[in-house]
């Protein structure tokens, strides 16, 4: 191992971490003069290299890596996904045990770069689903999104020099070769339906002969090199201590970024594209109940769902609609609008869910998506923990996002930036909220100017989420 003790090593490693960048930039529309840039938690996602022998327990070390970082933001990846497809005469080779799949011309580095560059920046990655039974890639692909961290394992992993510039971490796993050739036997059996005779002779005919041309020599650019694999205590608490270090780095400056924003906007004049609900004699007496401890559970949830009924037709002010001429039952034309597009919805988990009555009373069959953000206890960081998006929410018209209500705004920011990395564009999203905090609304707008916020009523501080704690307790 290289370094003095564990922690001089994380702290050397450490170095050089890029901060969460939060800047103002020019923005093309005239009416929209500049935009703040905000990165999510998961953007520069930290990506561990582990490579080594086949059987030398890179697996299972990443394994055990995530298990000791008990987090949900931990992904591993496997550089087999990478393998390129076989042509005819290729896959008959490999079927007998004679295509060498241990040479790094059996990967498709380009694939593999790219989509790291992709989770680097933030961005959602497809990656390839490789069968070892068929020897070919499968049409499907299974898609990563949002990891803090990723540690990416193969024989491979140190081995391409644009994969190890992406690299935060070089890990180099060695084991016994009797050791690797048993697991290998014990894993391809199991797993990959081969046999044991050409196991063997893939091991002595290219797996071995490999090792030492091209897998071996990777050990040179490591940061360290793991016996023992689970079994060595000291390497598995100095990666994880580097990988903690990294995410604290991380939410700290995610905080101050927000906070910088925060600062920003505190003295400028809340953004022409926040459209609040006209505070109708109508509205301030159904405000008045809803805000009543004395309301009946029923008639909190009638007058909460009549509210927010009235917000998504407001929303849906907000859309485009396009011209359209129509047959009358008296047979005659009238000139109308209907909606240019496909309208669909996403809901901020929990509270969000408040505001499904008003959506299905307005558009009882509009495709609805679901994204889970919540505030660290800790920190009060937003964490992104779920997510399901219609698959071609890309391609529609409008996109209404549904919270209850918006304080400082950081879930808000976040949810945003989901539909934004999946390919929506800003000015298709209409933010549809029963109150929010004033702070919150400069947040969201400076960022995302084109975005649309349509808000029941506007209040002047942070104020507790009640509104989902009284709905769902009714």
């Amino acid at each position: 191992m290289r370094g003095d003790t564990p922690r001089d090593l994380v702290d050397s490693l450490t170095d050089g971490i890029k901060g969460l960048d939060v800047r103002v930039v020019e923005n093309p529309d005239s009416t929209i003069a500049k935009r703040a840039h905000y990165a999510p938690p998961w953007a520069d996602v930290s990506i561990i290299g582990i490579a080594g022998s086949s059987g030398s327990g890179k697996s299972t070390l990443s394994q055990a890596i995530v298990k000791k970082l008990n987090l949900p933001w931990v992904v591993i990846l496997s550089i087999d996904s990478f393998y390129k497809s076989l042509d005819a005469e290729s896959s008959r080779k490999a079927f007998m045990n004679e295509y060498d799949f241990d040479s790094p011309e059996a990967l498709d580095f380009d694939v593999l770069v790219d989509r790291l560059q992709d989770l680097k920046a933030g961005k959602r990655a497809e990656i390839p689903v490789y069968s070892f039974e068929k020897h070919s890639r499968l049409d499907r692909t299974t898609a990563i999104y949002s990891p803090h961290v990723l540690i990416l394992e193969g024989i491979f992993a140190l081995y391409d020099p644009r994969v190890l510039e992406l690299l935060d971490m070089k890990i180099f796993c060695e084991a016994d070769a009797d050791t690797c050739l048993s697991r290998r036997i014990l894993r391809d059996v199991k797993d990959r339906g081969r046999d044991v005779d050409g196991i063997i002779k893939q091991w002595f005919n290219y797996v071995k002969p490999n090792f030492e041309k091209f897998v071996d020599p990777q050990r040179k650019v490591a940061d360290i090199i793991v016996p023992r694999g689970v079994e060595n205590h000291v390497a598995m608490t100095m990666v994880t201590q580097f990988i903690q270090q990294k995410l604290l780095e991380k939410s700290k400056r995610h905080r101050a970024a927000l906070t910088r924003l925060e600062s920003q906007a505190r003295h400028q004049p809340l953004s022409n594209k926040v459209v609040q609900l006209e505070q109708t004699a109508q509205l301030q007496g159904m405000n008045t109940l809803i805000h009543d401890i004395d309301t009946s559970k029923e008639d909190f949830i009638f007058y909460f769902n009549r509210f927010t009924t009235l917000l998504i037709e407001k929303a849906m002010d907000n859309i485009p609609f396009a011209s359209t001429t129509i047959t009358t039952p008296l047979n005659r034309e009238y000139a109308g609008l209907r909606p240019r597009g496909q309208v669909s919805a996403v809901v901020v988990l929990r509270g969000g869910a408040a505001l499904e009555a008003g959506l299905k009373r307005v558009l009882p069959d509009c495709k609805t998506g679901r994204v889970l953000i919540q505030s660290n206890m800790r920190t009060g960081e937003p964490e992104l923990h779920y997510l399901a998006l219609p698959k071609d929410i890309d391609q529609h018209e409008a996109v209404l996002l549904l919270d209850a209500q918006m304080s400082s705004g950081g879930s808000a920011l976040m949810a945003v930036q989901v539909l934004v990395d999946h390919g929506v564009k800003m000015d298709r999203i209409v933010l549809a909220t029963y109150s929010a905090g004033r702070l919150g609304l400069h947040r969201l707008t400076t960022v995302f100017p084109e975005v649309t916020v349509v808000v029941g009523n506007v209040i002047q501080d942070v104020e507790e989420r009640w509104v989902e704690k009284r709905y769902f307790r009714c």
